[in-house]
């Protein structure tokens, strides 16, 4: 008997993200959590997974100014992707909502919550794609 093992997709992880929910799956076997969602968990390979709602806060572990983008990203420049350990544990790629002329590394470490999405694509990315967007907390 086949058994479906998407329980997440990723049009409904950035329909989640675009309602500001960050959404990921839960492990029955090893209870951790696995986001962006795929087929097995990060961490153990069980398939045994159930989706879950994650707080959408985290702590920033790094980030980098993009000051000359790719080609389709030239209105964005400068912009923050970031690297966001979430709460629950799994880390996120994103954006950083911040002034990127005052981006210093002083912002490691600090927390951050989802705060909306950017959707955009390219000739080279399959088309548009949804990520989370991520705020200091002060």
């Amino acid at each position: 008997m086949y058994k479906e093992y998407t329980i997440l997709t990723h049009a409904d992880y950035e329909n989640g993200i675009k309602e500001r929910k960050l959404l990921g799956l839960k492990c029955r076997a090893c209870t951790r959590i696995t986001c962006p969602p795929m087929p097995v968990c990060q961490w153990c390979g069980s398939r045994d997974l159930e989706r879950t709602e994650l707080s959408g806060e985290g702590e920033l572990i790094t980030f980098t100014v993009i000051r000359v983008p790719p080609e389709g990203f030239e209105a964005e420049v400068p912009y923050i992707p970031c690297l966001v350990r979430t709460k629950e544990g799994p880390s996120v790629v994103g954006r950083l909502d911040h002034d990127a002329e005052r981006a210093t590394q002083d912002l490691l470490g600090k927390p951050v919550k989802l705060n909306g999405s950017f959707t955009k694509g390219d000739k080279f990315s399959g088309g548009p794609h949804t990520c989370p967007v991520f705020g200091v907390r002060e």
